[in-house]
Order: structure tokens, then C-alpha cells, then sequence
């Protein structure tokens, strides 16, 4: 699966899992390597660096931005071998 067809799929099912929350594409040509998802929910947010598949190479920084937003809230790579345990993931941290 392309990695724009999975974020596609993924942004909806944030949408239905998490009534209520915005997703904002973040714009790399801005921030280089910042992550491609901010979620907003509630008062909580969180951010996802989307993958094709965990085997997929990262762009120099994104492993440092997932660890620094990931001190201020949640931020994790998501793929979709581990699209579950990150979905519940950030469920604990949205109700945290």
C-alpha cells in the first residue's frame, strides 16, 4: 500500500475513532521531518509520523522530533503493522 493511500485511510479512522478531533497535515517544507499528523482532541493533541510499512526508511530528524513531541504529549511512528497498538496507544493518551 502506498504510504498516501494509508495516511488517507488513517486520517478517517482517526475521525471516527476519535469523534470530534482535527487532523492537520503538517507541511514539511516548513519544519523538515516535523511529523505528517497533529491531532487535536479535546484538550489533548498528539502526532504521527506515517509510514507505507516499518520497514520503510526515515528522513534525518524525524526520530528526533517523534522523541521531542513525544515529551510534550504523544508522538509515534505509525505504519500499518502496528496501526492497532498505536491507535490504542493514543486512545490512553487522549483519556489520560
Amino acid at each position: 500500500m502506498k504510504e498516501s493511500v494509508f495516511k488517507t485511510k488513517l486520517i478517517s479512522e482517526l475521525k471516527n475513532r476519535f469523534p470530534g478531533c482535527e487532523v492537520i497535515l503538517n507541511d514539511s517544507g516548513y519544519i523538515q521531518a516535523i511529523p505528517d499528523l497533529l491531532i487535536l482532541f479535546n484538550d489533548k493533541w498528539a502526532m504521527l509520523e506515517v509510514k507505507k510499512s516499518e520497514t520503510s526508511s526515515k528522513r534525518p530528524n524525524q526520530e528526533y522530533y517523534v522523541k521531542h513531541y513525544g515529551k510534550m504529549s504523544y508522538a509515534a511512528f505509525i505504519c500499518p503493522e502496528n496501526k492497532e497498538i498505536i491507535l490504542d496507544e493514543l486512545e490512553q493518551s487522549f483519556s489520560s
